[in-house]
């Protein structure tokens, strides 16, 4: 025998809406309708396909405000993978970038050849060294980049074991010929 599903009374209906009204933050509003349509008995397919929310998602929204009220349906995310870092050290870091070259900070021993250019790996070793943290994902340090006023340039096509004293003994013989 299934279970008979909960209702929303006339007041707790009253307050969703009235949060739903006020609230600027999309997620927020969609999780206040969701709860709101599921109070008042509609069928849980119908509540997904109006608000594009899974029926997993809509069960936890609808346990959360069980337990804690209108509160706990706040989008409580942060969303900034980024906010490992504290304002001051990420304008600390957008300093460092600025002044020094992955060479100055590792010597030779940057991914590129030359050591002018922050690359992604050279920026990883960089913040484990600085500051001890680390991302999972390329596209952290990308958007980090980002952060620090970096634009995204194309690395240089020259292998670390180039020696550029044969090189330009070879491009003169080339001339000479």
């Amino acid at each position: 025998m299934p279970r008979q599903r909960l209702k929303t009374t006339e007041t707790q209906d009253k307050e969703l809406q009235r949060a739903f009204g006020d609230e600027k933050d999309g997620a927020t509003r969609i999780r206040y309708q969701a709860v709101r349509l599921y109070g008042q008995g509609y069928a849980v397919s119908e509540i997904c396909r109006i608000t594009g929310c899974s029926r997993t998602s809509l069960m936890e929204w609808w346990s959360k405000y069980r337990r804690q009220g209108v509160s706990g349906l706040r989008d409580h995310r942060n969303g900034r993978n980024r906010a490992k870092l504290r304002p001051t050290q990420l304008a600390d870091l957008r300093e460092r970038l600025n002044l020094y070259t992955p060479r100055d900070v590792f010597g030779p021993n940057t991914y590129t050849a030359s050591g002018q250019h922050w690359t992604v790996e050279d920026l990883t070793r960089a913040m484990q060294n600085w500051y001890g943290i680390s991302w999972k994902t390329r596209a952290s340090y990308h958007t980090l980049f980002a952060r620090c006023g970096f634009t995204y340039q194309r690395t240089e096509k020259v292998y670390k074991s180039r020696r550029e004293r044969q090189v330009a003994e070879f491009e003169a013989q080339v001339e000479k010929n």
